[in-house]
């Protein structure tokens, strides 16, 4: 049935008739650079520099060029099956439905666990300016997740152009950061280069996952697109442009401009703006804070709550959470789930003033453990089409695998919700799935 619909959906976009609600190129690329544009611009340029000094950039660079491979196996697998179900449906098809099971759920319960990390990310930045202690952190928060879940109540259209604002503002005002801080850059900050060593620069990268990971998310909304086969790798291409310039600029100019202070402070990009606008400096930074959670929450709500319904439809969880996974749909109740876990998760966190690290660690495994599963599927299912998407896929694979290393022990997270999902499957068979081809 779902292949049926495929094909309907495709014939009808080579006809032209395009359904209500389907994205185009410039909201794609948005949803991309709002999923990976995280908030770790806000603090990993200066914690980085912290960790390994100008040596720190070496990171940077290395993982942006890792992005490569990671970006296009993704977008290779989205434009040739376009399907709400995203890296579950590919590895349904490279390796069956258990394991699509697995890796479902471990998108689907955990991407929902760092989603008030994220707004608890924004929330800080937005205090600095404003004073009150963890109560006003708390209720900002809230405020930014009650935003968030709204903005996708409405369908994934009103979530494209609310993307389109908060990541072209976003990229705006980063640029912005980086030009007035430019006159004060000193090329004499960047010695000496390595100040903790060259193997410093592995403990930085590790930093550096959480800013890393997004490139899957959009695979969700895949099917959402108007032309995927050629949308999503237009947009993949325009958002590895974009981020990588950004990320990279932000990066180098933390060090040349702040110098050995640039490693003191989490707020690094306040300070840039400080440099350059003074006082005001802190407000822009705060209204950055507000744009970069806002997007990326914005992504990952939608793509979460997309993949549950797909899920639901193909018999990997409870049937009743299926609508909405069509096209141009809007999955509300598995949008309500995705606001349960991220709302129960927020409140513990709120009530007993946690550390968000845990929160973004054990996120950061699960979706890891995705990408692992995912570009093993893309290795396979892209080996009968170009030379380049199996390389890709295998090179990516090769990375995950390292990056999952450096998580360490929350790797018990992904491990718990595999065995969950076994569970599921051994009480709830479900159809043979397609053969891969």
């Amino acid at each position: 049935m779902a292949r049926t619909t495929q094909a309907v959906q495709a014939n009808d976009d080579r006809q032209g008739s395009v359904p209500a609600g389907r994205l185009n190129f410039a909201q794609g690329t948005a949803l991309y650079v709002g999923a990976v544009l995280g908030t770790g611009v806000l603090a990993l340029p200066g914690l980085t520099a912290k960790q390994a000094g100008p040596a720190s950039l070496v990171a940077w660079f290395a993982l942006i060029v890792m992005s490569i491979p990671l970006a296009a196996t993704f977008a290779a697998l989205a434009a040739r099956q376009p399907d709400s179900g995203g890296v579950s449906t590919y590895v349904r098809r490279a390796f069956g439905n258990r394991a699509a099971t697995v890796v479902g759920w471990w998108f689907y319960l955990g991407a929902p666990v760092g989603i008030p990390a994220l707004a608890f990310f924004g929330a800080s930045y937005l205090e600095r300016t404003t004073g009150g202690g963890w109560t006003a952190t708390a209720s900002y928060a809230a405020g930014l997740l009650v935003v968030g879940f709204l903005a996708n109540a409405f369908g994934v259209r009103v979530s494209g152009r609310v993307q389109l604002i908060l990541s072209g503002s976003l990229a705006l005002l980063l640029v912005v950061g980086i030009l007035v801080a430019l006159p004060h850059a000193d090329p004499a900050n960047l010695q000496p280069f390595a100040p903790h060593g060259w193997s410093a620069i592995g403990p930085a990268a590790a930093l550096l996952v959480w800013s890393f990971t997004g490139w899957e998310t959009v695979t969700h909304l895949s099917a959402e697109f108007a032309h995927p086969e050629r949308d999503i790798k237009r947009s993949t291409i325009g958002a590895l442009l974009a981020i990588g310039v950004l990320y990279l600029g932000l990066a180098t100019i933390t060090v040349l401009a702040l110098g050995s202070t640039s490693g003191t402070t989490a707020t690094s990009l306040a300070s840039l703006l400080e440099l350059g606008f003074g006082a005001f400096g802190k407000i822009l930074a705060s209204v950055i804070a507000i744009l970069t959670t806002l997007g990326t929450m914005n992504a990952y709500i939608a793509s979460t709550a997309k993949l549950g319904a797909a899920l639901s439809r193909d018999g990997a969880l409870p049937r009743g959470l299926g609508s909405g996974a069509e096209a141009g749909g809007v999955p509300r109740r598995s949008l309500a789930i995705v606001g349960v876990i991220s709302g129960t998760v927020f409140v513990y966190a709120a009530l007993t003033k946690s550390d968000v690290q845990p929160l973004v660690l054990c996120t950061t495994a699960c979706l890891g453990a995705v990408y692992a599963l995912g570009s093993a599927a893309g290795a396979k299912l892209l080996r009968d089409s170009t030379r380049w998407g199996t390389s890709a896929a295998i090179a990516s694979l090769v990375i995950i695998v390292i990056l999952l290393v450096l998580t360490g022990w929350y790797m018990i997270w992904p491990l718990i919700l595999t065995a969950a999902a076994l569970v599921w499957c051994a009480r709830h068979p479900q159809e043979p799935a397609a053969p891969a081809h």
